[in-house]
């Protein structure tokens, strides 16, 4: 497993708390509701989604919730190599019907294609191979209810998804699942683009629970001051990383 599950590998440094304080509030967001089911994604490449999802995923393992991570960037996704997994059969596999010659299990059948993870109560379900057309899956019959068959096995979901102004994928998701997150990075994303990505998942029917604010250099002095939320804003403000 890469140091980059810092919830896992570093449970007492301030990145990880940051984390835990982030799952707190959303478990608080959903006190009154059955939200289980949460997209992360960014406006752009380098923003630091996958790497929130997997901390975010491993912080609500920690507290004995089954969690599955499912990694819907079909063209890039890393989420196996966080967690040294395979990176297929995945869910492009699954939406697809396409597998590899030795694939013996049934391939009509989501749990097929879950991996478990070395963390307990965390299990990922790979993007798989690179499909010709990630966007044409996300929309298929068995898309729209792999979600409702997934949520009877597990307590909390989590899509990474692509960018959201790079590809449609994220917003195809958006519209499917309980809520989203948005990833940005200190001195990267612009403000425009993250108005413009708010407005583009409510646009399709998707709600923007909060904003991740990634790659903030901060000090043990800052530390206490560098954690905040309002109503629909949720900052998480990690060291800075290379």
């Amino acid at each position: 497993m890469r140091n980059e599950i810092v919830v896992f590998e570093n449970p007492k440094s301030p990145d990880a708390e940051m984390f835990r304080n982030l799952r707190t509030n959303i478990q608080f967001m959903n006190a009154d509701s059955d939200k289980k089911v949460m997209l992360i994604t960014s406006t752009a490449p380098g923003e630091g989604k996958s790497y929130v999802s997997a901390n975010l995923a491993t912080a609500f393992a920690q507290i004995d919730k089954k969690v599955l991570i499912i990694d819907a960037d079909m063209r890039k996704g890393r989420q196996y190599s966080l967690f040294n997994l395979n990176p297929k059969p995945g869910l492009s596999n699954y939406l697809s019907g396409v597998v590899e010659k030795n694939f013996t299990d049934d391939k009509e059948n989501i749990n097929s294609f879950i991996q478990e993870t070395n963390i307990d109560n965390l299990y990922l379900l790979a993007a798989g191979s690179v499909p010709p057309n990630p966007s044409e899956l996300l929309v298929s019959n068995k898309m729209n209810s792999i979600i409702e068959t997934l949520k009877n096995d597990f307590d909390i979901i989590i899509f990474d998804a692509p960018p959201c102004l790079i590809v449609a994928d994220a917003l195809m998701i958006a519209r499917l699942v309980d809520f989203s997150i948005l990833v940005t990075a200190q001195n990267i994303t612009r403000m425009e683009d993250l108005i413009k990505s708010k407005t583009t998942i409510e646009n399709v029917g998707g709600k923007v629970a909060g904003v991740v604010l990634n790659k903030v250099q901060i000090t043990s002095k800052r530390y206490e001051n560098t954690y905040y939320y309002g109503e629909k804003i949720t900052s998480y403000k990690p060291k800075q990383r290379k």
